[in-house]
């Protein structure tokens, strides 16, 4: 495998943590009302895509290879709970 090739499969593999981290972050901050000490929207949605990645290292551990729904939906509930617990929802 050529370098070039080994960087689009690592891209492809992180792609879907980015977008839902940063997708959450951002509508937590449209739909949610805004709480005090809660951080800015790119660290949370850094924080999201971090915890997002860790749950796709581990769907690849579990399954032994990549891309399985079950690992998407676990990717979702897990950005949408880093989400709600740093922005501070989990307060009210």
């Amino acid at each position: 495998m050529t370098f070039p090739d080994l960087l689009n499969h690592l891209l492809n593999f992180v792609a879907p943590a980015l977008v839902v981290g940063f997708v959450c972050a951002l509508a937590g901050r449209l739909l949610l009302r805004k709480t005090a000490g809660a951080p800015a929207w790119w660290t949370q949605g850094a924080i999201n895509s971090l915890v997002g990645l860790c749950v796709l290292v581990g769907g690849l551990v579990v399954f032994g290879r990549d891309g399985r729904m079950l690992t998407y939906a676990a990717l979702a509930v897990a950005c949408g709970t880093s989400q709600w617990l740093g922005a501070g929802h989990w307060r009210r």
